[in-house]
């Protein structure tokens, strides 16, 4: 196994992908895979999410014990007994508070953090929106099938108004949470979604996400057979999904639907100039200037965050694909590693048993 050492690292606040060490052998997707039983019920998403990862990890070549799964409470969380790495099936809502230790004390680890729509956003809404704001050095996978798969059908904070379930028998009366749209509020440096059946599209993403410095979250639209089956049939059947999907490339015009004249979709994105809003037109050879070229770049966050409201959450259509927002900015871990450094040059190795004597003391009187 080749080493690694802080001295690799090239620009302060940001941490060099050379920290985590990389295999001395070419590996390939069966050097992922565990010798133990999947266990979701058959037909899943997560079996297309699972294959398309353990098939992706190899391309980034790092040694397997430098690469940690962690996961929370849920039918994703089973994540880490599949994947020949370390890994930790951690408690529920919890995974990136664990996963923050783990990042910011051992930078030559690659952390991922496997999440469900339930586990991330409803008990662990807290550290999700807090490991985004933060800008730890982690990547978190987030399945949304828009249900409680383990528990057997409730409904989840990503379930639509009016949804009927086990624990919603006359439908749900709460406004769903739109995870994308959270993140890029939470400050998210790297935000994006992907689908479970469209491996070229979601490795792409994780690509990206892998690549990039601080947190990155990915949004993985997951089926779930069993208790809500065909959530986002809108966005894979073939009859549908050409006009209800808007595939974003950076650089590239934000265009979508079957083809025009001009071989792009026959609708663009546009910013509406009274209100500030973006909408959905019908686009011609004549009528594109207006079309908005996607930025993922953008140091402000507006653009991304209005892209993100576009999806209808009843219909699914106009629906944004790919990412939405990657863009640099401090990590924590690589500043904290800086300033522990700094502090041990400025004023040497701390004692621990003076720090917790203290200076102070109090007298309680009964």
């Amino acid at each position: 196994m080749s080493e690694a050492t802080i001295a690799d690292h090239p620009t302060p606040g940001l941490p060099a992908l050379s920290l985590v060490p990389k295999s001395d052998t070419k590996q390939s997707m069966k050097d992922f895979k565990t010798d133990q039983e999947v266990r979701w019920c058959p037909g899943c998403g997560d079996y297309a999410v699972l294959a398309a990862v353990q098939s992706f990890m190899p391309e980034l070549g790092l040694a397997r014990e430098n690469v940690v799964f962690v996961s929370g409470i849920g039918c994703s969380s089973r994540f880490p007994y599949y994947m020949n790495t370390y890994g930790m099936h951690s408690i529920h809502g919890r995974a990136p508070a664990i996963a923050t230790g783990l990042a910011s004390s051992r930078r030559d680890l690659s952390v991922w953090v496997v999440t469900g729509d339930g586990d991330a956003l409803s008990i662990g809404g807290n550290h999700l929106i807090h490991a985004l704001r933060r800008n730890v050095n982690l990547k978190i996978l987030l399945f949304n099938n828009r249900i409680y798969g383990l528990t057997k059908g409730q409904y989840s904070p990503t379930s639509e108004v009016g949804k009927i379930t086990k624990s919603t028998p006359m439908g749900s009366l709460d406004a769903p949470f739109n995870p994308v749209s959270l993140a890029i509020g939470a400050e998210a440096s790297f935000v994006a979604r992907t689908i479970d059946s469209d491996r070229k599209h979601l490795q792409s993403v994780l690509r990206e996400a892998a690549a990039h410095p601080g947190t990155a979250l990915v949004e993985i639209y997951q089926n779930c057979n069993i208790f809500n089956d065909g959530a986002f049939d809108a966005l894979k059947d073939q009859q549908t999904a050409q006009d209800a999907l808007i595939r974003l490339e950076h650089g590239q015009p934000i265009r979508f639907g079957s083809p025009a004249e001009d071989g792009l979709g026959s609708k663009g994105v546009v910013r509406d100039m009274a209100t500030g809003e973006l909408k959905v037109i019908d686009v011609t050879v004549e009528g594109t200037a207006g079309v908005l070229v996607h930025d993922s770049h953008a140091a402000s966050p507006t653009t991304a965050f209005a892209l993100s409201r576009l999806a209808d959450p009843d219909t699914l259509h106009h629906t944004p694909i790919g990412v939405l927002r990657s863009v640099e900015r401090p990590v924590y871990d690589a500043d904290m590693s800086d300033q522990l450094e700094r502090a041990v040059e400025e004023k040497g190795k701390g004692d621990l048993a003076a720090l917790l004597a203290g200076q102070d003391t109090w007298t309680v009187v009964g």
